[in-house]
């Protein structure tokens, strides 16, 4: 719902003072031509979304925040839609902290109308998409040009399959989000001991008290939508870790999300949550899990039995801040999967 370049052009650039204006003006052209937001905000454009993000390995957030947009225009977005996207776009654009590039170069090199010229030249848009511009996809990338150095042809990407992609287990049944542009290719799979902690606050004490060995398994959790509550952003342990030289050798699991700059074998999202009784509520110190991207599975090796008894006997967390708004969000929140979007009851 932006004119084109509104994501890359740097803040100091007078071009960014001229997209303002324009971007007024265009709103106002909208309003006059009785144009609403369900009138682009469609499936297609949807899908056009997802394949960029794919192409330029965006943040994990998309999988939160489009849902819940989706959701709010009338269209059904399920996380296997981007399961599906992932499959077949190519991750095309690798940016800081990922890559050298930074995004001054990307927006000098065309910026995301690039990306999208060379994803539509090999038939990955819908080309007839509705924008804001009022006119269709194919139109608005008349004439964008693309530098190889920055944003990599379709038959050369830097991975066959987006930038992101879902997991899915007896960890995750209903999916977990890892942004592979960040990943190692020596991480893609990985076993190794969890490391259980409650909260965010606890995984950073034991992290930065040189608890956190390489080979372990990180596991955050009781940080989701409902038990967060909130969904916090698990920036700080990410962090910590690869200024400690960790990143390459340690995996993160949350039921919370991530900040964009995360790198490493973070995996957050994961459904359902702990608050929820999801599976990682259910993991022991020590136990083995099993991080294999490639083949976008995330398990625990525990085996249907053990997993049952476990459940009988768990004794749900205590709540945080159990009274007040609080206490009604997480009553009446929906899934990470969903959005987390709130339910009308």
């Amino acid at each position: 719902m932006g004119l084109p370049c509104n994501r890359t052009i740097p803040a100091v650039a007078a071009a960014r003072l001229r997209l303002a204006k324009q971007t007024g003006m265009q709103i106002l052209h909208l309003v006059r031509e009785g144009i609403q937001p369900r009138d682009i905000m469609t499936q297609t454009a949807f899908e056009n979304a997802i394949a960029v993000d794919m192409a330029i390995g965006g943040a994990t957030d998309t999988v939160l925040h489009l849902p819940a947009i989706a959701h709010e225009a009338g269209v059904p977005l399920p996380w296997k839609r981007f399961d599906m996207m992932s499959n077949r776009i190519p991750y095309l654009v690798k940016l800081s902290p990922s890559d050298p590039h930074r995004m001054q170069e990307f927006d000098e090199a065309g910026g995301v109308p690039a990306v999208m010229a060379e994803l539509l030249n090999h038939g990955l848009l819908h080309c007839e998409a509705r924008t804001v511009t009022g006119k269709r996809v194919t139109k608005n990338l008349h004439g964008a040009c693309r530098f190889s150095e920055v944003i990599r042809p379709v038959d050369d990407p830097y991975c066959s399959d987006g930038g992101i992609s879902i997991l899915w287990g007896n960890l995750a049944p209903d999916g977990a989000v890892v942004k592979t542009g960040g990943v190692l290719p020596e991480m893609r799979h990985h076993q190794g001991p969890a490391r259980v902690f409650e909260d965010e606050d606890s995984a950073r004490t034991a992290i930065l008290g040189g608890r956190i060995q390489a080979g372990d398994v990180v596991v955050i959790r009781y940080e989701g939508p409902r038990g967060g509550p909130g969904m916090p952003e698990i920036l700080m342990p990410t962090s910590i870790l690869a200024e400690m030289g960790l990143d390459d050798r340690v995996v993160l699991l949350t039921d919370s999300c991530f900040s964009g700059a995360t790198r490493g074998a973070a995996v957050g999202y994961i459904c359902p949550e702990a608050a929820d009784g999801g599976p990682i509520a259910l993991i022991n110190e020590g136990d083995e899990i099993e991080l294999d991207i490639s083949n976008k599975q995330l398990a625990v090796r525990i085996d249907a039995e053990e997993m049952i008894r476990r459940r009988e006997g768990r004794k749900p967390s205590p709540l945080r801040v159990p009274e007040g708004f609080s206490a009604r969000y997480r009553a009446l929140v929906a899934p990470a999967n969903r959005g987390a979007v709130l339910r009308s009851r």
